[in-house]
C-alpha cells in the first residue's frame, strides 16, 4: 500500500509532519481588508495583528475542486494505492459536497474523503495518526478504524470571549451578539455530531464559563491517561494557562498548549480558548 493523505489549511499538526513527502495541504483562501494572504508563509501571531487591525470582516473561501482534482492524477500517476482526504467539516464548508463525487473518479487508486466533524488541532491530529500509522506499515483498514475511533471520541469546547466576531461570520446576529454583550454572556460553543459549530450553553462571566469548561473536559473520560488533549487560544494566554494546569491536575498526561490558526481564528476571534480532546494515537 502506498497512502496519500491530503487535508486542508484548518488543520493545525506538529512541524516535523510538514516534511513528510505523502501529506498534502490544500490551501483555504483567506483574504482581510481586500488583500489575500498565503497561510503557509504567515504565522498564527501575524494573522491576529491583522484581525486586531482589520477595517472589514476577514473572508474565507473553499478550496479550489480543480486543485484537488490535479493533485489526484498528480498521485495515481506516482503510483499511489491509497488517498484520504480529511478536510473540514460539510457542516462548515461546501467543499465536501463539491468533491464527494471524486472518490469514484479513479480507478487505479482507492480514494476516501470521510467526513471529520472537527477542525483545528484536533483534525490535525488525526492527520498525525494517520501518518504514523501508514508509516508503521499498517493496513488501509486498521488506519480507518483507528480514525474513526478518533473521530467518534473527538470532543472540543470553547469559550468564546467577543461575540462580534462571530456576529461577523454570519454565525450569530448582530443583536444577539449586542444583547449577549450587554448581559456578559460567554457562550461554550461546540462540534455537533455532524461537524456544526453551535452554542453548547449560554453562561454569564468569564471566571463561571471557565468553570463550567473545566467541567466539560472531564464529561463522558473515564481514563484521562487515554486522550491527547489541546488548549487552543487565540491571544488568550492565562486562561490558556489556567485549563492547561487543570488538565494536568486531573491525570491528563499528553497536555499541549496551541493557537488557532488564521482560517479558525477568524470566526472565533480573539481572546478565545478552548478544549480539544481526542483519544491518542
Amino acid at each position: 500500500m502506498k497512502l496519500a493523505v491530503i487535508t486542508d489549511s484548518s488543520a493545525d499538526f506538529a512541524e516535523k509532519y510538514k516534511t513528510y513527502q505523502n501529506l498534502f495541504v490544500l490551501d483555504i483562501p483567506i483574504s482581510i481588508d481586500g488583500v489575500d494572504y498565503d497561510l503557509q508563509k504567515i504565522s498564527h501571531e501575524e494573522w491576529y495583528d491583522l484581525m486586531a487591525k482589520a477595517q472589514e470582516v476577514p473572508k474565507t473561501s473553499q478550496p479550489s475542486v480543480a486543485e484537488l482534482d490535479s493533485l489526484l492524477k498528480d498521485l495515481e500517476k506516482q503510483g499511489y494505492t491509497h488517498v484520504l482526504g480529511l478536510f473540514l467539516p460539510a457542516a462548515i464548508s461546501g467543499f465536501y459536497q463539491n468533491i464527494f463525487y471524486l472518490q469514484s473518479e479513479y480507478e487505479q487508486m482507492k480514494v476516501l474523503f470521510p467526513e471529520t466533524f472537527i477542525t483545528s488541532s484536533p483534525l490535525g491530529y488525526m492527520v498525525e495518526t494517520v501518518l504514523d500509522l501508514a508509516e508503521a506499515g499498517a493496513e488501509s483498514d486498521e488506519i480507518i478504524a483507528k480514525f474513526e475511533e478518533q473521530r467518534e471520541g473527538d470532543r472540543a469546547y470553547m469559550l468564546v470571549d467577543d461575540l462580534h466576531w462571530l456576529a461577523k461570520g454570519g454565525r450569530l446576529s448582530n443583536g444577539a451578539a449586542v444583547l449577549g454583550t450587554l448581559l456578559n454572556i460567554k457562550p461554550v460553543l461546540t462540534f455537533s455530531t455532524e461537524g456544526k459549530v453551535e452554542v453548547f450553553e449560554k453562561v454569564r462571566t468569564v471566571k463561571k464559563t471557565m468553570s463550567r469548561m473545566k467541567e466539560l473536559l472531564l464529561k463522558e473520560v473515564q481514563e484521562p491517561s487515554d486522550y491527547k488533549v489541546y488548549v487552543i487560544q487565540t491571544r488568550a494566554e492565562e486562561r490558556a494557562q489556567e485549563l492547561y494546569d487543570f488538565a494536568l491536575s486531573q491525570g491528563f498526561d499528553d497536555v499541549e498548549i496551541v493557537t488557532f490558526g488564521p482560517v479558525i481564528a477568524t470566526h472565533l476571534g480573539l481572546n478565545t480558548v478552548a478544549y480539544g480532546i481526542s483519544p491518542k494515537k
